[in-house]
């Protein structure tokens, strides 16, 4: 993985030491992964928030224990390796993308494929993989902050990839890259991550419900017990997406589990305390 260029961007964030570990996935290529520390934040958008939908809310306080997360989306090259690892349940295209590059986020994946990428990846690891569970994705994203966005109350074309032909608050048009780009472009947030607005969407566990009424307050995968739905959550907006629609609380509409588009990709979690 190259080192994201250097850029001069400002922020009101602090730059912070991150703990992480490389998880070796072949000679020449690795998975870093973030450790994300506990903490309870307030999930979902204010109803003073611009642009906010009502699937957002209600607002709600959430305890998330600590884990570990990708410090990008899954890579095209990431993806093909274990893809080559021995099937779990079904079968991976070796290079699903739309959008070809080694240091590119994969997509073109549905719900079922990253699943099937987080099974292969564990039991060749004996560590637990998963895909984040939505309040997961959310604080992670956030990092601490309580802005639309991690960096503040809007978005740049130097922060991040999405449709910068839009605005949102106070920001500025800029340009549209009418593509993916490489992981890493970007500057990272509080926590190390990268991409967490913009470039692709990424996979959560969860089925998706049309708000938070009920939801679960310790950042577990809230699901139906009874009958799994077919709809998944997926979070983060993407390249072509508005500014508005990749905010931190952003919600789109569920996506059956095994549909594919060029603007969702794959991030996973591990937690290094459970082995197979």
């Amino acid at each position: 993985m190259k080192s994201p260029p250097k850029r001069h961007i400002i922020t009101h964030r602090e730059k912070r030491r991150t703990t992480y570990f490389s998880e070796p996935l072949s000679d020449e290529v690795g998975l870093d992964m973030v450790q994300i520390p506990g903490g309870t934040f307030l999930m979902g958008s204010p109803e003073d928030e611009l642009d906010n939908y009502k699937n957002e809310q209600p607002q709600h306080s959430v305890t998330v224990p600590s884990f570990f997360m990708g410090r990008y989306p899954v890579t095209q090259a990431q993806w093909h390796v274990v893809a080559g690892y021995p099937e779990v349940k079904q079968e991976l295209k070796l290079d699903p993308s739309y959008f070809k590059g080694e240091n590119r986020p994969v997509e073109r994946v549905s719900w079922e494929d990253a699943m099937e990428f987080c099974q292969r990846l564990s039991v060749k690891t004996s560590r637990s993989y998963s895909l984040p569970s939505e309040a997961e994705w959310e604080y992670a994203c956030r990092a601490g902050s309580q802005t639309p966005f991690h960096f503040g109350e809007t978005l740049t074309d130097d922060l991040a990839n999405y449709d910068a032909r839009k605005i949102y608050g106070r920001g500025v048009e800029g340009e549209y890259q009418g593509e993916t780009t490489e992981v890493g472009q970007f500057l990272a947030n509080h926590f190390g991550l990268h991409d967490m607005h913009g470039n692709v969407g990424e996979w959560c566990q969860d089925d998706w419900f049309i708000n938070f009424e009920g939801a679960p307050g310790d950042g577990r995968a809230w699901v139906n017990e009874i009958h799994a739905e077919k709809a998944k959550v997926w979070r983060g907006g993407s390249w072509s997406y508005r500014p508005k629609d990749c905010r931190s609380a952003y919600r789109p509409w569920g996506v059956l589990v095994n549909h594919r588009f060029n603007y969702i990709g794959v991030r996973v979690c591990c937690s290094v305390a459970r082995t197979l």
